[in-house]
């Protein structure tokens, strides 16, 4: 989810501790030793001395593994990272004309933001839906809104990302059907489903069903592409939520990858092929404030994947073993006070995912802290990343910061300390069992409450914040959304259901309530009573009725 959804760490404002000097006049306190926002210590300078003993080893050339120096060879010489800017409010129709404004500007990719409602699996006309339909993201609620949603766009020349999870599995088959009825082949369709449920037991909350038919759904999604839609990703393992919660460097790192074991442990155990599962993997993390701890929390994730694939499963397909990633610039870092600021915050993070090797990036609007983006605001964060592609020569060598002493030594500090965690992690019974005794939440909690503490004492400067406040903030414009959509939409899905084959769509979804009994693959049946009119909600309560609703606490 954007920085629409997520926390907005700006902290009190707060003032630096002062002590009074001998004279009695106030003087600023001694500073705190240096760290990153991970806590790392920072020393005044690095030198040789500060770089692994075994860097070769650690840090071959770009397309070779572990890949820490990248995944390609020449990396952005070849091709650019995709500009993939998250877009999704009000009503499909509406969503597609800002797509289209996108894609005229120079977006490479698209990338889907859904409202709470879809999400949490309520059609827009659900009385939990009051109030919140179209607000952070857009209504999905029948196969007529993804045909609106992706009218006139070129499914078979462009990407979709699509930030779901536990409804993952619908907004999949909803796309699906789209470009069947178009005849665009399903070998054809390239994209993302973010599909990963776990992280929201950790960090975000919008789950449905409990641990075991969410990872049932999951690997249902995994069979389904592998089979059927092959060059899409099934999954993209999300540290951006946790870090938004809180999280530090090291735990992003840890529990990211964590998750992505704990899905092709699930994988495995369907007896599916873990090495093309792995090929179809993606992830996405967040890029924070802190240049060089990011480039290198970037490159050690990377190498720390690829080792431990082959670790524990294994692999010794190298696309396989290849971490391609999604980067979004955090929203939790910015800043309703001074909103523009964050234009400079934006630039810094996007710079620090394309010195860090993503293939993928969104940068965050100057106004999210405030609203959804307006127009302009979209505009200027693409042009973010067009100016960072081509005016600034960051493109033009792989990996421009390997060799650095503190990049090199911060990398190899990274991976230690996650390797350690995720330790921790193990010796608790893995990351379900982790999750479900509530310690990983505990230990993001723990990070945040730390982080907001030194923002409220000045420990930590949040510019426009905490030092350099003004009394009246500069106001800007973000987009409102239209509150006539929640009623037209209800409108809408009373004439959808009084017009279709009423026998057809309770026989699909009797036929999906039995296949959840048993055991068969669900995405089939999911996509047949989608395409016989049922609505999502529909198909999530045949679901629930089956599977039940997740309560914190209550296990698996």
């Amino acid at each position: 989810m954007s920085a629409r959804a997520g926390r907005k760490r700006t902290g009190a404002k707060a003032k630096p501790a002062r002590v009074a000097s001998p004279d009695g006049s106030a003087r600023k306190a001694a500073p705190a030793p240096r760290t990153t926002p991970s806590w790392l210590d920072v020393k005044p300078a690095y030198a040789a001395s500060d770089l692994p003993t075994d860097l070769e080893r650690r840090a071959p050339p770009p397309g070779t593994p572990p890949f820490t120096r990248g995944i390609h060879p020449r990396m952005y010489r070849d091709r650019l990272w995709t500009m993939r800017q998250y877009a999704g409010f009000g009503s499909a129709a509406q969503t597609n004309e800002r797509f289209r404004f996108l894609l005229a500007q120079g977006q490479t990719g698209l990338s889907v933001a859904f409202d709470l409602p879809t999400q949490m699996g309520y059609d827009s006309d659900h009385a939990l839906a009051r109030g919140e339909v179209g607000k952070v993201g857009v209504a999905i609620s029948c196969l007529a809104d993804m045909e609106a949603l992706l009218e006139g766009l070129p499914l078979d020349r462009v990407t979709s990302s699509m930030t779901i999870n536990a409804t993952a599995p619908l907004l999949l088959a909803f796309y699906v059907a789209v470009a069947d009825a178009r005849g665009v082949p399903r070998a054809k369709l390239g994209g993302t489903v973010q599909n990963d449920v776990l992280k929201e037991y950790i960090a975000r909350g919008t789950y449905i069903y409990p641990p075991a038919p969410s990872l049932r759904l999951i690997t249902d999604v995994f069979e389904f592409t592998a089979s059927d839609v092959p060059q899409w990703n099934s999954i993209s393992v999300s540290g951006y939520h946790m870090r938004e919660a809180g999280a530090t460097a090291v735990q992003e790192i840890a529990f990211t990858l964590a998750n992505g074991l704990a899905y092709l442990d699930a994988a495995r155990a369907r007896g599916l092929d873990v090495e093309r599962i792995a090929r179809r993997m993606s992830f996405f993390f967040n890029a924070h404030n802190h240049l060089f701890e990011e480039v290198a929390k970037f490159r050690a994730a990377r190498k720390l994947w690829a080792e431990l694939l082959a670790e524990r499963f294994g692999v010794r397909d190298l696309e396989a073993m290849k971490l391609r990633f999604h980067t979004q610039t955090a929203g939790s870092m910015l800043t309703a006070q001074q909103p523009l600021n964050n234009v400079v915050r934006v630039a810094l993070q996007g710079l620090a995912a394309v010195l860090g090797g993503t293939q993928s990036l969104h940068t965050n609007s100057y106004d999210e802290a405030l609203g959804l983006p307006g127009a302009d605001a979209a505009r200027l964060a693409l042009r973010t990343q067009q100016v960072i592609a081509h005016e600034s020569g960051v493109t033009d060598a792989a990996d421009p910061l390997a060799g650095s002493y503190w990049v090199e030594a911060l990398t190899a500090e990274l991976e230690t300390r996650a390797r350690e965690l995720m330790a921790r992690v193990d010796a608790t019974g893995g990351m379900l069992a982790a999750i479900a005794s509530g310690w990983v939440q505990a230990q993001i909690h723990e990070a945040a409450y730390r982080w907001q503490r030194e923002v409220e004492a000045g420990e930590r400067v949040i510019v426009g914040v905490n030092r350099f406040a003004e009394a009246e903030p500069a106001a800007a414009q973000p987009f409102k959304p239209d509150p006539r959509v929640e009623r037209e939409r209800a409108a809408f899905l009373a004439a959808w259901r009084s017009q279709r084959d009423a026998g057809a769509c309770k026989a699909a979804l009797a036929r999906l309530e039995r296949g959840a009994r048993g055991t068969e693959t669900l995405m089939p049946l999911i996509l047949d009573a989608l395409t016989a009119r049922a609505t999502l909600g529909e198909v999530c309560d045949s679901l629930r009725s089956e599977f039940g609703v997740y309560k914190p606490g209550a296990g698996a």
